[in-house]
């Protein structure tokens, strides 16, 4: 049985013309599928009956099994769903006046290992299909219709962030066909400039994206140099700071919106001095040197969310303001995002779901951590500075 959910619109006109249809059924399909959430072929009422014969013996629409659902006093829903393994994925709806946002994962776990992120110290264990990527979608817009009691044409889910489990341009092929399906007219029908795929820094990644298919781009920074970065986000080792600011400025090109959100996570004493700041600032403002041009940039301050084994502290409120202030005064447009779902765990950062881990991230981070102390500071800078990221 292949499962339906796996297709955007041209695959599924593809597969229909395999099963000897015309290619304007697959627009057929993905109305009842992604607009009316029919899993029924018989209910399709529209399709010969010699075709939905066809479908019945040869096609499923296969959504998530459900493993959990938390919700937050703040109205703020987590699912936790079971893609099988041994591994389950976290998705996350957060409801606002005129919006309703969806958090989806990519990955079961996540290979980029950040030190604030709960699902990096899970560790890895695989891709998420296109399916499972569009079935978090399709399970959350359709319940919350129902629950909602929604009239037809009305939508739960506004908007969707790849801000949930793992680096979503390193599954970059399953990506690309689910951001598709979401933005085709005859699927969700989101605008461009209201899905965003947000990244650690694949740099190549980045260029392939803004060619095939350019949405909203986010660039998870945290921090205003190549020295701190190296640790907080170790893929930096591989494309630092100057490729990625390269690559988000050849973003813009092509996308949806004239700016990049940067987000920067505020940890205790670790990125969050005026300092820093002023680093942060002149790295974006730049000062249209060829060398230093700066990028068009919306900054997006994360209070840090804790979580156990982080070693890390969220930093004071009063820090976080000053923090802002300086960014704002030098013409940075700047945010504090507001905390949402913390207390079912459902916060940035905080998504861990249930991983089979076979990159062995707590062995890795254990020898790394009695190498760190073994070491003087001056041989730890030189060899991270050697060091190349491998995932």
């Amino acid at each position: 049985m292949v499962n339906l959910l796996q297709f955007d619109h041209d695959a599924l006109g593809d597969w229909c013309e395999q099963q000897g249809e015309r290619p304007f059924r697959a627009t057929q399909l993905l109305r009842w599928i992604h607009q009316r959430g029919e899993r029924d072929f018989t209910a399709m009422t529209d399709l010969a009956q010699s075709f939905r014969d066809k479908l019945v013996a040869a096609a499923e629409v296969a959504p998530l099994a459900v493993a959990s659902e938390q919700v937050a006093a703040d109205g703020t829903v987590k699912w936790l769903f079971d893609v099988g393994g041994g591994d389950a994925v976290e998705t996350v709806f957060i409801p606002e006046a005129g919006r309703g946002t969806l958090c989806i994962s990519s990955q079961a776990g996540c290979a980029v290992n950040c030190r604030f992120c709960a699902t990096g110290h899970q560790g890895f264990s695989r891709n998420l299909t296109t399916a499972e990527i569009v079935a978090q979608l399709w399970h959350a817009e359709f319940e919350l219709r129902r629950r909602l009691a929604l009239g037809e044409g009305e939508r739960a889910i506004t908007n969707v962030v790849m801000m949930g489990m793992g680096e979503p341009l390193q599954n970059y092929a399953a990506l690309v066909p689910a951001l598709r399906t979401m933005l085709d007219d005859h699927g969700y029908g989101l605008s461009r400039r209201r899905v965003t795929v947000s990244t650690s820094g694949v740099v190549p990644m980045i260029d392939r994206l803004r060619d095939d298919c350019p949405v909203a781009l986010a660039v998870s920074l945290h921090a205003p140099d190549d020295a701190l970065r190296d640790e907080l986000v170790p893929l930096n080792r591989k494309y630092p700071i100057a490729e990625l600011l390269a690559a988000a400025r050849s973003y813009l090109a092509r996308a949806p919106r004239d700016f990049i959100t940067i987000e920067y996570c505020m940890l205790d004493d670790v990125n969050d001095s005026p300092a820093q700041a002023r680093a942060l600032l002149a790295l974006l403002r730049g000062d249209g040197s060829a060398a230093n041009p700066g990028l068009p940039s919306k900054v997006n301050l994360i209070p840090f969310n804790p979580f156990a084994a982080s070693g890390l502290k969220r930093s004071p409120a009063e820090r976080i303001a000053a923090f802002a202030k300086v960014l704002q005064d030098g013409g940075i447009v700047t945010t504090v995002r507001k905390t949402r779902g913390d207390d079912i765990a459902a916060a940035c950062g905080q998504l861990a779901g249930e991983v089979q881990d076979r990159t062995r991230v707590a062995d890795r981070r254990a020898r790394a951590a009695s190498v760190r102390v073994a070491a003087p500071a001056s041989r730890r800078r030189a060899a991270s500075a050697e060091r190349s990221w491998r995932p």
